[in-house]
């Protein structure tokens, strides 16, 4: 028997249909611009035409669109290149397809190398035209997709090291976003074990002198002359055992950036040669006379109140403002508790791998009680103690038994919420720990399987136990 369609070309079905995108098109020859309107529409597109480059202002001003389709002249010779240029200013992720006349191609390719996609000439081939205006369209919504997806894998795996979904965790990275590029100084304000120094280094790796030295030193502790030959170097014979000349960490770190932790321990001496070092671009190493030019990135750090330190006079006014030109400020632990399964795994699997056994799981009420602990350590505490948790735990599962018993009874904890745990069976603690979890993850059940260190299977299988949806 024959088959009737063996000789037939496939249906236009089989493809993957192309994305439904938003076109602007900009024709000052209105039917045209209906039959180009007409030709995307075909494929589901969602077309806003105009006649003029005032109302395309208009339109990029206002609306949000994911191509758009200009023929290179109307009013003017240049008018589709002033409409190139304000969709580039105005929406940055549209793609701009020029039409334009055989004697325009010289125009049309030099528009490709002020951004357009790309060109097309009158008279339209429209099944052409339609293809390029999906192609351009895929090209969106996969830039799209890969910008979603790595904000997913910054919230899951880490942006720089620093771990967390929370919306203050959010904040925190934009504004590294942010200040990264430019050289302005930036104060990083937070509890002690917070992770200061990781929000130090991703401005350097996220900014223009990413290939250049990044430089860390902590001024805590250490007495005026120690850390005057420490920021600013000395040449020989500038004090007993000085048989060298030393660079300190500002010229080290020249064209790089500067990390200073603990900027408010600084004594009150030091600050103020600090400031002209800052104002300046020089330092002057001990022993010499001579100043020598350095170009760093400054950022500091400081678990101190450098306000309240001003008004006592502790700490110079002057430099505060200095040193503030931006300001990051990590919320401790406790004030983003969400954040507490994501490092919690995070931490297992990396010491797991360090260790290279099976990666242990982490029952439901074990890692509630992680979560309800107040972490006055900070992140820096919760490392320790999943670090001991996987090395002493034996057997495949952390569970309440193995969590130390200070973050068990933990009494500092002020939450009701915690407080009314005590003493509440197993199950409905696991009961709890999922409803919590699932609400978390606004009912992603892949997420919240992930997060509690189960199987999706026994997550569905526990949600019928408990009767939960």
């Amino acid at each position: 028997m024959t088959d009737p369609t063996a000789n037939q070309a496939p249906p236009e079905a089989t493809p993957q249909a192309p994305p439904h995108a938003q076109v602007l098109i900009v024709d000052d020859e209105v039917e045209h611009a209906e039959a180009m309107a007409d030709a995307l529409r075909r494929p589901g597109h969602v077309c806003t035409i105009v006649n003029s480059l005032s109302d395309a202002e208009e339109e990029l001003r206002h609306g949000v669109f994911d191509v758009v389709v200009t023929d290179l002249v109307m009013e003017s010779e240049v008018a589709g290149l002033r409409v190139l240029e304000l969709a580039k200013q105005l929406q940055p992720e549209v793609e701009t397809i020029m039409v334009t006349a055989h004697g325009d191609v010289p125009t049309a390719k030099a528009a490709l190398q002020g951004g357009a996609y790309d060109f097309i000439e009158k008279p339209l081939d429209l099944e052409v035209f339609r293809n390029l205006v999906n192609r351009a369209a895929e090209t969106v919504l996969l830039r799209h997709r890969n910008t979603a997806l790595q904000g997913q894998l910054d919230a899951a795996y880490g942006f720089e090291g620093i771990i967390g979904e929370s919306a203050a965790i959010r904040q925190v990275i934009h504004t590294i976003r942010l200040v990264a590029p430019s050289n302005l100084p930036v104060l990083i304000r937070g509890e002690s074990g917070t992770g200061k120094e990781l929000i130090a280094a991703a401005i350097h790796n996220y900014s223009k002198r990413a290939e250049r030295r990044y430089v860390a030193f902590n001024a805590a502790g250490q007495s005026e002359t120690l850390l005057e030959d420490q920021l600013f170097g000395h040449v020989r014979g500038a004090f007993t055992g000085a048989d060298r000349d030393r660079e300190g960490v500002f010229e080290y770190a020249d064209k790089g950036t500067l990390f200073l932790d603990e900027l408010g321990d600084m004594p009150l001496a030091m600050q103020a040669k600090l400031l002209r070092v800052l104002e300046t671009g020089e330092i002057v190493r001990l022993g010499s006379n001579e100043s020598r030019r350095t170009d760093v990135r400054f950022i500091s750090a400081t678990n101190r109140d450098l306000q309240a330190m001003c008004k006592s006079g502790q700490f110079r006014e002057d430099l505060y403002f200095r040193v503030r030109g931006a300001e990051i400020v990590v919320p401790p632990l406790r004030d983003r508790r969400e954040d507490i399964p994501l490092l919690v795994q995070h931490f297992i699997g990396k010491y797991a791998a360090e260790l290279s056994r099976p990666r242990p799981t982490i029952t439901g009420p074990a890692m509630m009680r992680m979560v309800g602990y107040a972490w006055p350590g900070n992140v820096r505490e919760l490392l320790n103690v999943v670090q001991q948790l996987v090395v002493m735990v034996e057997g495949d599962a952390i569970d309440v038994r193995h969590v130390p018993e200070h973050v068990r009874s933990d009494e500092t904890d002020e939450s009701p919420a915690m407080r009314s745990l005590a003493g509440v069976g197993l199950d409905k603690l696991e009961k709890e720990a999922i409803r919590q979890t699932l609400a978390m993850t606004s009912g992603n059940r892949e997420q919240a399987a992930g997060l509690l260190g189960i199987g999706e299977r026994t997550l569905y299988r526990k949600l019928k136990e408990y009767g939960l949806r």
